[in-house]
């Protein structure tokens, strides 16, 4: 009977347990043997198999609604060294896996495609996607997996800090994760009644000067205090310090962690911070002495229970995994596209250019942008 592996890599996303519950209900039911594989690629890499244990009903009971991952994960990409993949392949086979399903991204759905390869086609891969960035180029914009929930309680949570701007007469700078894409702070945004969202798609095409979005975020506060308002909230898109000048940056703000080639590490900027640091003595020269406070929000969204969404649509992506695998296809990216599981190639979701996935950005013309502009302190 067929053996099945489950493993999830990169970053938490709230829905990992559901795909892995319903990947491990749906094989069992088939009589199929499920092999549950801890932290990602890393165990493979080493050769450490005994890690790897049998998943059964009992196992995987009631965790489709909790957050985190009962295999956990990590970052460990076999695919930069060649001994790294052939560890891999050399684990799955004592393993004796012959179906593998990842959850993951780019990096992870990659290794297992190579793994495959490796093994000259003895096992199929069935990559089910997650982000909470929703920067994948699913179709039909189908949002991906731990995206609802993260904006759910990401907007709770800037809710929240809103009510506490009110009561205390100050303003809020929220930096919302999403690396690339603005989906996250626009919706955490909009759906917590916050007065500003800053995005890097708002921006043309280049490298965006910080005086640009201290200007945007100076006006909403000048807005608001014209309207007898002290206090407020703005959501920054992480993915704004991707498109920053590091020059003007460090010429800028200084005191910046720098990395080997005396740049600034923007992983460690917080650009709510930096933010204020440049509006504050332009208030001040105004008369304006607001007050403000920082925050960074997203890793607290990774680990969060997922909501019914996202358990309803882990599980079916799960469950559709596993059919795709029984059908006798595989390696492919596991999508649901009109309410229905659809494979999709990998090489289909990237740019021919550079070879990578193509990145779903916050469309600037369509209505969830423009109309979103009318209810911020714009």
């Amino acid at each position: 009977m067929p053996t099945l592996g489950v493993l999830n890599g990169g970053g938490p996303a709230p829905g990992l347990n559901g795909v892995i519950n319903a990947v491990t209900l749906a094989a069992r039911a088939k009589g199929w043997t499920v092999v549950g594989i801890p932290k990602g690629y890393s165990n493979l890499i080493k050769g450490n198999t005994a890690a790897c244990k049998p998943l059964t009903e009992a196992d995987v009971a009631g965790i489709e609604t909790q957050g985190g991952s009962i295999l956990y994960t990590s970052r460990a990409n076999p695919t930069k060294k060649p001994e790294d993949m052939a560890a891999v392949a050399a684990s799955l086979k004592a393993l004796a896996i012959t179906h593998l399903v990842t959850i993951g991204g780019d990096d992870t759905a990659t290794a297992a495609m190579k793994a495959a390869a490796a093994m000259g086609g003895a096992i199929r891969v069935a990559h089910v996607p997650k982000t909470i960035d929703n920067d994948l180029p699913l179709p039909n914009e189908a949002p991906t997996f731990g995206f609802e929930t993260a904006k759910q309680l990401g907007a709770q949570l800037c809710k929240n800090l809103r009510v506490d701007a009110k009561t205390t007469g100050r303003w809020y700078l929220v930096t919302a994760m999403g690396r690339s894409a603005g989906h996250l702070a626009l919706s955490m945004a909009i759906g917590s009644g916050s007065d500003l969202a800053v995005i890097a798609e708002e921006f043309p095409a280049g490298p965006i000067k910080l005086d640009q979005v201290v200007a945007i975020v100076e006006k909403a506060i000048e807005k608001r205090r014209a309207a007898g308002h002290d206090w407020g909230l703005a959501v920054l898109a992480e993915g704004i310090l991707d498109r920053l000048d590091p020059a003007e940056l460090k010429a800028k703000v200084g005191n910046l962690e720098l990395d080997e080639h005396n740049n600034p590490r923007m992983s460690e900027v917080d650009l709510g911070r930096v933010v204020r640091d440049l509006l504050m003595p332009r208030l001040k020269a105004k008369g304006n002495d607001t007050s403000f406070i920082t925050k960074i929000i997203g890793y607290e969204l990774r680990c969060a229970d997922p909501c019914a969404f996202d358990v309803q649509y882990t599980r079916t992506l799960g469950a559709g995994a596993v059919d795709f695998l029984a059908n006798g296809t595989g390696n492919a990216l596991i999508a649901l596209v009109d309410g229905k599981i659809a494979p999709l190639r990998f090489d289909d979701l990237k740019d021919p250019a550079t070879g990578k996935v193509r990145i779903r950005r916050v469309n600037v013309e369509g209505a969830l942008w423009k109309q979103s502009l009318a209810l911020q302190a714009r």
